[in-house]
């Protein structure tokens, strides 16, 4: 019988941000490793667990992945699982149902370097992604702009289209194509994930080639590669444009009474927008219908147990009913523990015992005053691996040794300079600690945002390096500048400093800023860092503690907002980063000298809204376009700066007022229609929204302090550093001749790449499985490779004879494949 395991309960800690992945296996629940996370194979299903926290309350989304060619059986037990997961958490998890092609953007989100579809399965013996293995042949399909999802497909030049980004990765070489009616945005996300298999799958010991679709001939021996392996070039497919959804549907809403009275399921129409709370009874389900993009269900807190058991199932049922696609997004919500999505369809939503509104932040970028939960050191994990990926595994009292990359090279960091990060560095940080008698390690790769590209290459590669020494046991947990997990802040007990540039390194020339501003947050030795910002009067929060370090003095500016705890906790880490004694200033008592060394009194994040110990609202980011002349809007979950994208318009809505942010490069009728398209959100919004609500036009570079005051550690020269496209392209740091790599791939001497060959499209003659099964050398057909007679089949009597197909076989470890081999007759 399918149930949630007690090892499964036991390896839980709700409580602490994050993610858990399980697969299901042999109609199991088997934990996924973090080193493998967005990486899902086609023929399996996943459950994926959430845990937001938000001030001092935690919530929950629960996830399950249905994977296209995964069985019917494994997909009834992903949602039972689902459903006794959430009764775990005692009815506080929103639930979803997320089918492969059709993922939602919260899904897609939380894989921020891209979602990679792998084919194959459980059943076919694919464990998990191998890494650090040049045995690998593949074609991934790069899709979304945002999001990134990595479909695998056929390796031919069959499954390429003129508009999208397409990774053709054969272990030593990652062949970047982009089509050429694809954009910058898809190009550089395919980048980025080439670069990141490089790096975290290869350790760095790869190339990337980019080829551009438009202009083939400038790279003529990828190429030459390409076609080696892709077999002979055919006519490209057209462009596939993006779905489209009309707002109109959006604002379709029509919400339906569910029963089982009988052992019938009745669903009767109750309302159509705008909804009203009120519609919703304690005792009883309903389906709310959003004209037929996505269904929720939700589930009265005193409603027969047997309905809320099912209400996944109704919403299956209801989809046929109304025969909507099968690939219908659900999600099941909670009486009491609804989402904010599912909240901002109603026209006023109140919480018992809240200011009434939109109901509980789930922006990690929000400005508003959040109360930071103490950690409970007797809150043990079962399991350390599981303990390690919710990054809390004790507090922090354990050992701890820090190198910096330097020349590539791994140097030890000097004891005065540890729990400083600089922003021009990379570091390894091997934490050790005790469960029981058996030690146990993290390895933390932090990455500076000014690093060179090298340095972040060397860093994973040392890491590498490093997991080997210590026999493949640390768990490896890298950490880009400004997302620091409260563990690793745990370790320097409230002493963590991270500057914005720089370097520790002794031979360094560079100059130190005569005046430097760091913003504090955190309530104890376990939870506090200061973040360097731009020393200017903007950068100021009424919320938080900042220290403000010049050359004769240091000041503890006080924002009217922060607790007594973030005081105390400001002292301690102010002394990291001045010995000089500190003057203590409140916020509206500040002397002339403090402006000064800001250069000048400014405003900055301190309306009365933002000083709310609870916000009752929840700030909501949007991409924006209406380049098909209809008004389009996706929703960006746990936003920060880095969605904000040049080519864009974006809309934040913090209910009272909205923002309408412009990119420098959005085109010019976006720019022009920003405000209609900013009322045409309002007129549309499922809540039925006052038209008179104030919009906001906020252009690229001159963002306001009531705008940046919702993100956090907001860099006003963000855009100015980036760099281009074609700036990242040039540091890949790949060979100035791709001859010799070229001729490594395309010489059939080396087996390494020929054992992985494509069946379909590969140059070899094809013979019946009569002519190759159990023949000796001297009675096969001639033009036979005796060493790779499974390449000489069709598809058809590949899969037919290895039970898989040649793309999973494929990625099978070298040995498992020359077994099979042997099993099957092909040796």
């Amino acid at each position: 019988m399918t149930k949630l395991s007690t090892q499964v309960k036991g390896s839980l800690d709700i409580t602490t941000p994050g993610l858990h992945i399980w697969r299901i296996e042999a109609m199991q629940m088997v934990p996924v490793p973090s080193s493998t996370f967005g990486s899902f194979f086609d023929g399996d299903c996943y459950i994926v667990l959430a845990i937001h926290k938000n001030g001092n309350s935690v919530s929950y989304d629960i996830h399950y992945w249905i994977g296209q060619d995964s069985s019917q059986d494994e997909q009834g037990a992903a949602a039972i699982y689902t459903t006794q997961m959430d009764n775990y958490l005692k009815g506080r998890a929103i639930q979803h149902r997320e089918v492969q092609g059709n993922e939602s953007e919260a899904f897609r989100g939380y894989f921020k370097q891209g979602l990679v579809i792998r084919k194959g399965g459980i059943a076919s013996g694919l464990k998990q992604v191998d890494t650090n293995s040049y045995e690998v042949r593949r074609l991934l399909h790069v899709k979304g702009k945002r999001n990134v999802v990595a479909g695998e497909v056929e390796v031919s030049w069959k499954s390429f289209n003129r508009g999208d980004v397409f990774l053709l990765d054969i272990g030593k070489l990652i062949i970047q194509w982009n089509g050429p009616e694809s954009n910058r945005m898809e190009r550089l996300k395919g980048m980025t994930l080439a670069k990141d298999i490089r790096d975290q799958e290869r350790g760095g010991r790869a190339y990337v080639g980019v080829v551009e679709g438009d202009n083939e001939k400038a790279s003529p021996k990828l190429m030459e590669v390409m076609n080696h392996v892709l077999g002979k070039r055919m006519e490209l497919k057209a462009a596939v444009p993006d779905t489209v959804v009309e707002p109109a549907l959006k604002a379709s809403l029509k919400l339906y009474h569910v029963s089982n009275s009988e052992g019938k399921l009745v669903v009767r129409e109750v309302a159509t927008r705008p909804l009203t709370q009120d519609l919703l009874n304690h005792q009883d389900c309903y389906i709310l219908d959003q004209g037929g993009l996505k269904i929720f269900v939700w589930k009265g807190k005193d409603a027969n147990a047997e309905e809320k058991k099912e209400a996944m199932s109704q919403a299956l049922n209801f989809i046929k009913a109304k025969q909507y696609p099968p690939s219908t997004q659900v999600e099941v919500q909670n009486d009491g523990a609804e989402s904010a999505v599912f909240q901002q369809l109603f026209q006023k939503w109140t919480v018992p015992n809240r200011a009434s509104g939109l109901g509980k932040t789930h922006t990690i970028g929000s400005v508003a005053k959040v109360e930071q939960v103490k950690f409970d050191a007797t809150s043990m994990h079962v399991k350390p691996e599981v303990a390690a990926q919710q990054k809390m595994v004790d507090d922090g009292s354990g050992e701890v040794q820090v190198w910096r990359i330097e020349d590539l090279k791994l140097v030890p960091v000097d004891s005065k300079w540890l729990g400083h990060f600089y922003g021009g560095d990379c570091y390894l940080l091997l934490y050790t600690y005790l469960i029981g008698k058996k030690q146990h390690h993290l390895l933390y790769i932090w990455q500076g945002k000014q690093a060179s590209q090298d340095e972040i290459t060397a860093s994973a590669y040392q890491a590498v390096i490093l997991d080997q020494k210590y026999n493949g046991e640390p768990v490896q947990i890298r950490v880009p500048m400004g997302k620091e997990p409260p563990h690793l802040m745990s370790i320097f007990k409230g002493r963590m400093v991270v500057y914005q540039g720089g370097t520790s390194r002794a031979n360094s020339v560079e100059p130190v800023p005569p005046t430097r501003l760091f913003q504090v947050q955190g309530t104890s030795a376990n939870n506090t860092k200061a973040f360097e910002v731009l020393a200017r009067a903007t950068s100021l929060n009424s919320n938080d503690v900042f220290v403000l370090k010049t050359q004769s003095c240091c000041y503890l500016w006080c924002g009217k907002g922060c607790s007594g705890d973030e005081r105390e906790m400001a002292k301690m880490v102010a002394d990291t980063i001045s010995r000089t004694e500190k003057q203590v200033v409140v916020e509206g008592q500040e002397p002339a000298n403090f402006w000064m060394a800001l250069g000048g009194k400014a405003p900055y994040a301190n309306t009365k809204r933002l000083q709310e110990e609870t916000l009752a609202i929840t700030p909501r980011l949007f991409e924006c376009s209406n380049q098909t002349g209809r008004f389009l809007a996706t929703e960006i979950p746990d936003f920060n700066q880095d969605d904000l994208e040049e080519d864009d318009v974006f809309l934040l809505d913090v209910w009272d007022q909205v923002f309408f942010w412009i990119g420098k490069h959005a085109n010019e009728n976006e720019k022009k229609a920003a405000a209609i398209t900013a009322q045409e959100y309002l007129k549309t919004h499922p809540s039925g929204r006052d038209p008179e609500t104030p919009i906001i036009v906020v252009k690229q570079g001159h963002e306001p302090p009531t705008f940046t005051g919702w993100f956090l550690a907001w860099d006003p020269f963000k855009w100015s550093n980036a760099k281009s496209y074609e700036e990242l392209k040039s540091e890949l740091g790949n060979p100035e001749d791709w001859g010799q790599l070229t001729a490594e791939i395309t010489s059939p001497k080396l087996d390494v790449f020929k054992a992985n060959s494509n069946l379909s499209s590969g140059p070899l003659p094809i013979f019946s499985l009569e002519q190759l099964v159990n023949k000796p050398m001297d009675e096969l057909p001639e033009g036979v490779d005796p060493s790779r007679k499974e390449e000489h089949l069709s598809v058809e009597d590949f899969t037919k004879v290895l039970g898989m197909t040649p793309a999973a076989f494929s990625a099978l470890p070298r040995w498992k494949q020359q077994s099979l081999k042997k099993e099957k007759g092909l040796f």
